[in-house]
């Protein structure tokens, strides 16, 4: 029984550094620098109506 959960927790640090660490990167790679934009490129996408669907 001790032996069971002495391993759930090392697996469940070791699952949550690596998280951490994908995090770190993802955030050094500038992943989260501009979250609003997306949104507003999308209004602002004019399609041509001569060009057609």
């Amino acid at each position: 029984m001790l032996k069971s959960t002495l391993i759930l927790i090392l697996l469940s640090f070791f699952v949550g550094a690596g998280v951490w660490l994908v995090f770190i990167w993802a955030v050094k790679r500038g992943e989260f620098d501009d979250i609003e934009g997306p949104k507003h490129r999308m209004l602002d996408d004019d399609d041509d109506p001569a060009r057609g669907p």
